[in-house]
């Protein structure tokens, strides 16, 4: 190539090619008002470079389009165009009538497609994507476009099952402004308020929403070969009928492509591009503009299929580790909140847990392992799942984090977390808690005063070596006791101390609203605590555990020692009668002797140390029987010929729950029966 000296730049500069022009490459590449191969000569034109690689100026401007255009895409001209109908690049006069200028060089179908691929790329979910492909493409590229999937979509290297089906979508076509309406723009602005312009495209924008891929069929071949196809053409004149649907046509000639979708492994749609008879026809050019549109859209809608099932599963993981409702235990009532730290990481170490213990009594936990990832809430699942191992061995509270510090370290020497383990006796008014690092809890009491209890804290889950102690305190009735992890009040805005300040504050001033005789509603205070995070509170999950103290009147649970002898039995039906007497539930006399009986003499049968009965009277009757024998009876069905084995399938039989729990002294035998 030979060069030359220009007069304005004082540097070489490629010399024009002296053949003559080229074969077009594409309606796109010129004018509609300017002839194949012609250059505009008139005085003050700007004449453009013919390589077919060079770009316009910066200064030029973008073409215009009835709605705004995707970013940095080149636009159709409208109303915003070229004033008096002149040509934007020329700045000749346009016939009257002239159609809307499309992209007439090699630099703007580039740009259009660069563009293009970014405007697809930034969608996350499947719709995002699907309508960032129609938007970018409608009307720069094409004035409608129909866009079919495979219904179900495949995820990952899974097989599809069935035949191959294909549903409509989305589609996405050119319109006209009318007039004094607006409709709302996805962005957050408002669009003109469009109506269908050209009946061709309108007849194909109907179209059937599913169709069913015949084997071995003429879309079947269309889609195996991948590659877009010009509608004029012999194989999408079959494909057509049979994805569009009997007597559904597109316009004549090259004005619409077939591009199939291909994701990684497989074919997962197609997409229909169409222009209007008064718009040029597509080229050769365009088919690969179709095929990079096609390929990038395809492999986005694999990774956020992909990114949905991982969604989902994480979910679901997340859903099944935490409790899915809490228990309804005596004496106290519960409620609970969880947060995700972000929308897009939705599972975490965090975890919340309420266990119902023998007595009547219930356990609180509380706990965090460290991170908001698929590995942090799998350890989490394990360690609940220990804790509740622990919880039914009815073990204090510091032997408890003591076996999860051992399961931590079993799970790896970097496995560290968070815990507070509480157990509450709704009899004695008692709360007992021991602390492994955790923030400590607050308790709200009746008033309105707020106080952050003096709980040893501990050293975390995991470091190993280490003792836990436990405190005993008070939890008087009304009071509200709060359990939660760092994520409620420690952010990159505030420390953990003054966040607690804040939760304490919160929590008093909450309780002023309802007077000092009322405990707030337990569900409403949640909301309130989770509603003091501010917009950059959000660093970490959240978990919250609020306990609702009622407990037991010494009035309604009656309590005795009886030595294991042969009168036991009979002498506890004396007590039960008496205390049933006493509190005006005669009528369930003959139901209760009979299964304290029962329990009572199985219990003496093997017991070597004085036995425990004892009666709550709640919502329902409960009966707890204790002994020092570790084996917990099982119920079976008796023969014809044995004398005993009776005993549990009458206690099944009559009461309205009743089970055994194993004590690190012995076990329990309890059963309830209703009031009324």
């Amino acid at each position: 190539m030979t060069e030359h000296l220009t007069p304005h730049e004082g540097r070489k500069a490629p010399a024009a090619r002296p053949t003559a022009p080229a074969a077009p490459r594409g309606a796109l590449l010129r004018s509609p008002q300017t002839p194949q191969g012609a250059r505009d000569t008139s005085p003050g034109a700007s004449v453009p470079p013919t390589s077919e690689h060079s770009q316009p100026s910066a200064s030029e401007p973008d073409p215009g389009r009835p709605r705004p255009a995707p970013d940095g895409v080149p636009g159709q001209p409208g109303p915003s165009g070229p004033p008096d109908g002149e040509e934007r690049r020329t700045g000749r006069p346009r016939p009257p009538g002239a159609g809307p200028v499309a992209m007439r060089r090699d630099g703007d179908r580039l740009r259009f497609v660069g563009a293009a691929t970014r405007r697809i790329a930034r969608g996350i979910d499947l719709d995002e994507i699907v309508m960032g492909l129609c938007r970018a493409t409608v009307p720069t590229f094409s004035d409608a476009i129909l866009v079919y999937l495979r219904d179900p979509l495949p995820v990952g290297d899974e097989r599809p099952a069935g035949p191959l089906v294909l549903r409509l979508r989305r589609t996405d076509r050119l319109r006209s402004i009318e007039e004094g309406a607006e409709e709302p723009d996805t962005a957050g602005g408002t669009l003109p308020s469009l109506q269908v312009v050209q009946p061709d495209i309108t007849d194909v924008m109907g179209t059937a929403e599913l169709c069913e891929v015949r084997h071995g069929g003429a879309l079947a071949e269309v889609l195996r070969g991948v590659r877009p196809v010009f509608a004029d053409s012999a194989a999408a004149r079959a494909a057509l009928p049979e994805l569009l649907g009997e007597g559904r046509t597109v316009p004549t000639g090259r004005r619409a492509i077939l591009a199939p979708l291909r994701g990684r492994r497989r074919v997962i749609g197609a997409a229909v591009f169409l222009r209007r008879p008064d718009r040029p026809a597509f080229e050769a050019d365009d088919l690969l503009v179709a095929a990079q549109l096609a390929t990038h859209s395809a492999l986005g809608i694999d990774k956020a299929v992909l990114y949905g099932r991982e969604a989902y599963i994480a979910d679901e993981l997340q859903r099944t580790m935490l409790p899915e409702t809490l228990p309804r235990p005596t004496g106290v009532r519960l409620a609970s909140r969880y947060l995700p730290a972000a929308e897009t990481a939705r599972v975490g170490g965090d975890w919340y847990d309420a266990i119902p213990l023998p007595g009547s009594r219930v356990a609180l936990v509380v706990g965090d392992v460290m991170g908001h990832s698929m590995t942090s809430a799998a350890i989490m699942g394990q360690l609940r799942t220990t804790a509740q191992t622990l919880a039914g061995l009815d073990l204090p509270p510091q032997e408890v984090l003591h076996h999860l510090d051992e399961q931590a370290q079993r799970l790896g020497s970097d496995r560290m977390a968070t815990c507070l383990y509480a157990v509450y006796d709704p009899v004695s008014h008692r709360i007992t808690i021991a602390n492994a690092g955790h923030p400590p809890p607050v308790l709200l009491h009746l008033g309105g005063r707020a106080e952050v209890l003096r709980v040893p804290p501990g050293a975390p889950i995991g470091v190993g070596g280490v003792d836990f102690e436990a405190v005993e305190l008070d939890a008087p009735a009304g009071a509200t006791l709060l359990l939660y992890t760092d994520g409620l009040v420690e952010s990159r805005l505030r420390d953990v101390w003054t966040g607690i300040e804040q939760l304490r504050e919160r929590l008093a001033a909450t309780a002023q609203l309802t007077g000092p005789d009322h405990p707030p509603p337990l569900e409403a205070l949640c909301d309130e605590v989770l509603d003091m995070l501010g917009p950059g509170d959000r660093d970490d999950d959240i978990a919250l555990l609020a306990a609702r103290f009622d407990g037991i009147a010494p009035s309604d649970v009656a309590y005795w020692f009886l030595e294991p002898e042969s009168a036991t039995p009979s002498r506890a039906r004396r007590l039960a009668r008496s205390a049933l007497a006493r509190w005006g539930l005669e009528e369930l006399t003959d139901s209760v002797e009979l299964l304290v009986s029962e329990v009572v003499t199985n219990a003496v049968r093997y017991a070597s140390r004085p036995i425990t009965l004892r009666l709550l009277r709640t919502d329902v009757l409960r009966c707890e029987v204790g002994d020092d024998v570790p084996q917990l009876p099982r119920l079976r069905q008796a023969r014809a010929t044995d004398e005993g084995g009776r005993g549990l399938y009458l206690v099944n039989k009559m009461a309205r729950r009743w089970g055994a729990t194993r004590l690190s002294t012995g076990k329990v035998v309890w059963f309830e029966l209703n009031r009324s």
